[in-house]
């Protein structure tokens, strides 16, 4: 008996459903989309104008207000964002901002933030929006000193007293610092501090005039840092031209942007390109309205999203795969967020990991019961030197991993890596960046003898005989390596699978093997689920939690189960070791984004693998901690 076909909400989607395929006389596979990128804006500033004109009163973002019982929303609305932007822009260039003296904001997702930079973009000053990890979590402030001397900012914002420590360590003496209320203004006279609340009080004169007339297309509205590989972060030149281009990419290919003005709910992060360039960059260039999610994907701190989404229906659906299960599993018990979250969703996204299939399907499921239908769920690649966005699969028949076709305006370059046996995916457009900053070098390096950005991804086809079907992630050609046999290890997908089959008590892996005889991982737990696991309470520490018998079974199981999946040598995992001691930071072995840097663990914990793979024990046996440190 047949299955009727799945029913899916008729969402307006296009530009990247088909590709036109070019072999090169260099061997390379050249694809591109065959609709042309239809114009697009000149820079930011001119779509807040346009909105403040239009829909002065439609809310722009808007947050919780943490200090008042039951946490109504603080708002902001276009009129108020441009009369905002103006004022705090005239207050920049006083205090000494410029187009090589930029603004560095320490904070995470607020209205401040915002607000301040919407004012440098509007003077044409960069910002820099650094990770509240460099300043919070890290001891020695190594990235927030790399940030701070390769940008030479003129003005730094501070959202609390929280940054305090790292403004005393890092900050030159006479940098003026603008605070929030929270934080004491200095008394001393030297000029230094400056309240936020003070600056909004700045009346626009003939300096920023000026200074905005004169921001064009290659004008730098912001620097993003990212670690890539290397132990200090790389800076991403972002111009409003290629925000500008990405955005007219998204709205030919998710072409539901332009049917209403899109709302989001959205905690992703504004210091990195997925929430501070694709998801206010579509909300500010549509008209929409963002309402700032002041939760996270861990158990501690979800409820402040599930509480947002059960009040404010979103159009459309941005968060990374772990927040997207944690809400699944809410929905299973809660009709309320489930209607909520459906009612009036044209699709979802996901990004940072592959989502695993069981909550897709579970996705499907919530979808079905809250509105009949299921939604599209949006994949592709994307990154910070794109703005981010470069490919979409936008289809019902997408599946976690894949990437899609390019978008329109997007040159895409398939080049065989013959030593890693992959095919890497390079791009070129009005999206991709000029360069990093102030790092002639490593742009050099970043870029092709044609102008094709050299991502580091590998790819393949979906299906070799229908290209049309699109391109599938398949690792970092970086990370990959050989056994002394010469067999390739495809690193991304091994790591894939061991994250999936160690649900929910696996964070993250590292694979190690480079020249050994066999293959094996460095398994980073999730240590909460582990006590709950072992019914341990949580002042339990690492040790105690690890050497449970239930969560040693679980690793042995985990082991287990990965050898019989295994095909041969390169996918056949022989030695597992659970680390005790987190990734650190400083050390550049996870990202502030909380993903794991392999390079910088294997090469910070080298001792740590030789011992792994000279251990003398059963191939099949999960390896107890080897010493009180994993160092």
């Amino acid at each position: 008996m047949s299955t009727a076909p799945a029913r899916y909400r008729n969402t307006h989607v296009g530009g990247c459903t088909s590709t036109v395929v070019t072999h090169a006389r260099d061997g390379s596979v050249r694809l591109q989309s065959p609709e042309p990128l239809q114009p697009y804006l000149r820079r930011l500033n001119d779509a807040l104008a346009h909105w403040a004109q239009q829909t002065p009163e439609r809310v722009f973002v808007a947050r919780r207000d943490a200090t008042q019982p039951g946490q109504p929303w603080l708002t902001i609305a276009y009129a108020q964002m441009q009369d905002r932007a103006r004022r705090l822009g005239q207050a920049l260039l006083d205090l000494g901002a410029s187009a090589q003296r930029p603004l560095l904001i320490l904070s995470g997702n607020d209205l401040e933030h915002l607000s301040l930079a919407m004012g440098a973009m509007w003077a044409g000053i960069p910002h820099i929006p650094a990770s509240p990890a460099y300043s919070l979590v890290s001891q020695d402030h190594g990235k927030l000193r790399h940030i701070v001397g390769l940008t030479t900012p003129g003005v730094v914002f501070a959202a609390g007293p929280a940054y305090q420590r790292a403004i005393e360590a890092v900050m030159p003496a006479d940098m003026p610092v603008v605070m929030t209320e929270g934080l004491a203004v200095d008394g001393s006279g030297s000029g230094r501090r400056h309240a936020f609340h003070t600056l909004l009080q700045t009346e626009p004169g003939p300096a920023l005039e000026a200074a905005h007339t004169s921001v064009g297309p290659d004008t730098v509205v912001k620097i993003l840092f990212t670690s890539g590989s290397t132990r200090m972060p790389k800076g991403v030149t972002t111009t409003h031209r290629m925000m500008c281009a990405n955005q007219q990419m998204l709205r030919q290919s998710l072409a539901f942007l332009a049917d209403e003005p899109p709302v989001l709910v959205d905690w992703l992060p504004w210091n990195h390109v997925f929430g501070g360039s694709h998801n206010v960059g579509l909300t500010l260039v549509n008209g929409g309205t963002l309402y700032i999610d002041d939760g996270k994907p861990t158990p501690e701190a979800i409820g402040p999203t599930l509480r947002n989404l059960r009040e404010i229906s979103p159009t459309v659906y941005f968060n990374v795969p772990k927040g997207l299960e944690m809400i699944v599993q809410a929905m299973r018990s809660d009709t309320v967020l489930r209607d909520s979250l459906f009612r009036r969703c044209q699709a979802m996204m996901f990004a940072g990991a592959a989502l695993a299939q069981a909550v897709w399907d579970q996705l499907d499921r919530h979808a079905e019961a809250a509105i009949g239908e299921r939604l599209l769920m949006i994949t592709g690649l994307g990154m910070t030197e794109a703005a981010p966005t470069c490919t979409f699969a936008v289809g019902t028949d997408t599946a976690s991993g894949h990437i899609g076709l390019p978008v329109p305006g997007v040159e895409t370059k398939l080049v065989w890596d013959a030593a890693a046996g992959k095919t890497e995916i390079r791009f070129r457009g009005p999206n991709v960046m000029p360069g990093y900053w102030r790092a002639p070098e490593q742009t050099a390096e970043a870029f092709d003898e044609e102008g094709f950005y050299r991502t580091g991804d590998a790819v393949r086809w979906i299906d070799e005989a229908d290209p049309q079907r699109g391109l599938r992630f398949d690792g970092r050609i970086a990370e990959d390596f050989k056994l002394a046999t010469g067999t390739f290890v495809s690193v991304g997908p091994l790591r894939a699978r061991i994250v999936r089959e160690g649900d929910p008590c696996v964070w993250d892996a590292v694979i190690t093997g480079l020249n050994r005889n066999e293959v094996g991982a460095l398994i980073f737990p999730r240590l909460d689920d582990c006590r709950r696991l072992a019914g341990l309470p949580a002042t339990a520490d690492a040790p105690q939690v690890l050497r449970h018998p239930a969560v040693q079974g679980f690793f042995q199981a985990l082991l287990d189960r990965l050898q019989q999946g295994a095909t041969g040598s390169a996918s056949r995992v022989a030695r597992l070791h659970v680390m005790q001691q987190p990734p650190s930071l400083d050390a550049g072995e996870v990202t502030d984004k909380g993903t794991i840097n392999q390079r910088a663990v294997l090469t910070h914990r080298a001792a740590l693998v030789e011992r792994l793979h000279e251990a003398a024990v059963d191939d099949v046996e999960v390896l107890r901690p080897i010493s009180s440190a994993d160092a």
